[in-house]
């Protein structure tokens, strides 16, 4: 059985936990309605991605 020889301290635990930390989520601005979308994702407002029209909100909603 796997049994640490000495105690971890702290300063090495917090170091290890260093990159164990939640990250927001990076949000984009949708250039044909202007609303918040998320990147590389359809704009869940207007329906529309990289200038064309994808998906029909009005027909969806």
């Amino acid at each position: 059985m796997a049994v640490p020889k000495k105690k971890t301290s702290k300063s090495r635990k917090n170091m290890r936990r260093a990159h164990d930390f939640l990250t927001t989520q990076s949000v984009s601005v949708c250039p044909q309605c202007k609303s918040p979308k998320l990147p590389h994702r359809v704009c869940p407002t207007c329906g529309t991605y990289k200038g064309k029209e994808v998906l029909d909100v009005a027909k969806a909603s």
